[in-house]
C-alpha cells in the first residue's frame, strides 16, 4: 500500500533506533535520508539527500507515493521537533502519511543532564537564526534547552550583547549517542572562543 512514512531515527547511534523504525524501513519500497541516517540501515533501496537537494527529495518522496510506492523518509531525532514533518505538511499533498516518532537529541540531552524536560523550555534556532524571543524565555526560572543555529558561539555573543550575564551557567551536549560524545558545563563567556560540531544542544540555566 502506498504511504509516506516519516521515520524518526534518533540522535544518530543505532542503539537509539526504535524497533518500529527498523521494521518500517525494512518493509518500505524506498528509503530516503541523509548519509548518516541511511548508514543505520542495511538496505539497497536507498536514496541519499543532503541540504542542497532536500526540498527536491521531499517532493520526490511525495511523487513516489503517488505512483504507488511505500516510502520511508528518514528524519534525524524526532520528525516533529525541528524535523522533516513540517516541510512535508506545508506541501499540503493528499497522500497517506504516518509519523514514526524518534528520540530527539533534546530528550537525550535532558537525560544526560538529569533535567526533567517537562520542566524546561525547548527552543529550536536550527536553520532559523537567532530570535530576540529567546530573551523573553531564558529568565523564567527554568532551564532552556536550545538547538542552536549551528554555532553556540554565535548564540553566546548574541546573549552577552543583549545584557545576559556572561558568567551564567550553560551546558553543551555534543554528538550525543556517538562514541565521541561530549558534555561540557561552563559559562556563556567561555563558549565564545570554542568550536563545536553542528550536532550539539545548548542548555542555559
Amino acid at each position: 500500500m502506498s504511504k509516506l512514512y516519516i521515520v524518526g531515527i534518533g540522535p544518530g547511534s543505532e542503539e537509539y533506533l526504535t524497533l518500529k523504525a527498523k521494521n518500517i524501513v525494512e518493509s518500505s519500497d524506498i528509503v530516503i535520508g541523509s548519509k548518516r541516517a541511511l548508514d543505520l540501515f542495511k538496505t539497497d533501496k536507498k536514496i541519499e539527500l543532503n541540504a542542497k537537494n532536500m526540498q527536491n527529495m521531499v517532493e520526490e518522496a511525495v511523487q513516489l507515493v503517488k505512483r504507488g510506492k511505500s516510502v520511508a523518509l528518514l528524519s534525524t531525532g524526532d520528525p516533529g521537533f525541528s524535523g522533516i514533518l513540517k516541510p512535508i505538511l506545508k506541501l499540503n499533498e493528499d497522500i497517506d502519511i504516518e509519523v514514526i516518532p524518534g528520540i530527539s537529541s533534546v530528550q537525550l540531552c535532558a537525560a544526560k543532564l538529569k533535567i526533567p524536560w517537562d520542566d524546561a523550555d525547548l527552543i529550536t534556532l536550527h536553520g532559523k537564526g537567532i530570535s530576540e524571543h529567546i530573551l523573553d524565555v531564558i529568565d523564567n526560572g527554568k532551564p532552556t534547552i536550545i538547538l542552536p543555529n549551528f554555532k553556540p558561539a554565535e548564540l553566546a555573543d548574541f546573549l552577552i550583547k543583549n545584557g545576559v550575564n556572561e558568567e551564567r551557567k550553560v551546558a553543551i551536549c555534543e554528538r550525543l549517542s556517538y562514541d565521541d560524545e561530549k558534555v561540557l558545563e561552563t559559562s556563556i563567556k567561555d563558549i565564545l572562543e570554542m568550536e563545536f560540531s553542528y550536532m550539539c544542544v545548548v542548555v542555559i540555566y
